[in-house]
């Protein structure tokens, strides 16, 4: 398998397969630009060895085809600024300009495709589609793992047309062997957190973690399913009641494995879902009629914390509560807080999933953690034991 630290790019043109999948206020400037700063290392590595680079993207979900809120072009002058030095552009990503300025790239010189979703073939997994991106490049390399459990042209099958001229970049490289680091060979204790809303999106997870970890947290919005298959009163909290045997299965398992489950024992409860609306603590398994908890309450944030200082690999996906809230965030900061602790003593954290970046870049702690996963659903599916597309194609498996 290729590396991009050992492939020689002088003279080469790259095609780079990357996350510019950004949030655009609406005057269409860049609101959050990490997945672009996560990029350039990548994108300069292959520069400074004397190829020139050709990037591509999908941003958002275009339905009708090239609509100008899904251009590529807003994000143009964020990318230039990041980089330090002119991208130019392609309005197509295939095509004859497209074609024509790939053409006549030269070393040190950056090309930005027009998003690749104005195609319905990206999604589909075209070859057609991609052996036409392929011709714009001598090799390819992908950078995106937040799209790499996904079979697309551009994530996937691109690489078939690079037998011998395909690799990761830094992202893909470095987000992979964080996870591995967590999975195969954590130090102990070894903690997940695990929030978010459903039981029934996080059950394979939980499943697969509950193997491999010393203590697990299951919070969010997963409590209330939790204690409302217990018997207890949750009031008009969230709650699958489909899912009731498979908490009850959670227990238990963690039961036969050893492993020291932690749940939450109260909660912040809201009658109306507002920010600023009368709120009150509750015990989980008795929160009144016409109440519902946003958040875990001050007794399991200590306790949580306390558990979290002691663990030395930590893995954390989902918030506690509705941390967009500012009210409802106290819980989500205790945990991020324990997590910045545990790590300032040498422990591992890796935080993935998009709600719990979202929540350590709200409360701007990126630095105090060892790793933010870029990718949330290839996160998840990587660790449940699922082969990621993106990742086999160039690993060859």
């Amino acid at each position: 398998m290729q590396s991009i630290d050992t492939y020689n790019f002088s003279g080469k043109r790259a095609i780079i397969r990357v996350d510019f999948n950004v949030p655009l206020d609406e005057n269409f400037n860049v609101t959050d630009d990490n997945r672009i700063r996560a990029a350039i290392p990548t994108i300069k590595k292959v520069l400074d060895g004397g190829g020139s680079v050709i990037l591509m993207s999908h941003l958002g979900r275009p339905k009708e085809g090239p609509t100008d809120k899904y251009s590529l072009k807003h994000i143009i002058g964020t990318l230039e600024a990041r980089l330090g030095r002119p991208v130019q552009f392609a309005d197509d990503c295939i095509g004859e300009q497209a074609k024509e300025k790939a053409a006549a790239l030269k070393p040190g010189e950056v090309l930005l495709l027009e998003n690749l979703r104005f195609y319905k073939e990206e999604e589909k997994g075209d070859e057609a589609f991609a052996q036409k991106l392929a011709s714009l490049a001598d090799c390819y390399i992908n950078d995106a793992f937040g799209t790499a459990h996904r079979a697309h042209a551009s994530t996937t099958i691109i690489a078939k047309f690079f037998p011998n001229d395909k690799m990761f970049g830094y992202v893909m490289e470095n987000e992979l062997a964080a996870i591995d680091k967590v999975l195969d060979a954590p130090e102990r204790p070894f903690i997940a957190i695990l929030g978010g809303a459903k039981v029934s999106s996080k059950i394979t997870i939980i499943e697969k973690l509950m193997e491999k970890v010393d203590i697990l947290i299951v919070a969010g919005g997963m409590t209330y399913t939790i204690q409302a298959a217990l018997g207890g009163k949750i009031g008009k909290s969230m709650c699958e009641k489909d899912q009731f045997d498979t908490a009850l299965r959670i227990i238990e398992r963690a039961k036969e494995l050893g492993v020291q489950l932690c749940l939450a024992e109260d909660a912040v409860c809201i009658a109306e879902f507002k920010n600023d609306t009368p709120s009150k603590i509750c015990p989980v398994n008795d929160i009144p009629d016409g109440w519902e908890g946003v958040d875990i309450g001050p007794a399991t944030a200590a306790k949580f914390a306390k558990v979290i200082e002691g663990c030395k690999t930590i893995l954390w996906n989902g918030p506690m509560g509705v941390f967009e809230m500012d009210n409802y965030a106290k819980g989500s900061k205790a945990v991020a807080d324990a997590i910045a602790v545990a790590t300032a003593n040498g422990a591992y954290s890796l935080i993935g999933g998009g709600d719990s970046v979202a929540c350590i870049n709200k409360f701007k702690m990126a630095d105090k953690v060892s790793y933010n996963s870029t990718g949330g659903g290839a996160l998840l599916e990587y660790m449940e034991g699922t082969v990621l597309p993106g990742v086999a194609a160039i690993r060859g498996k």
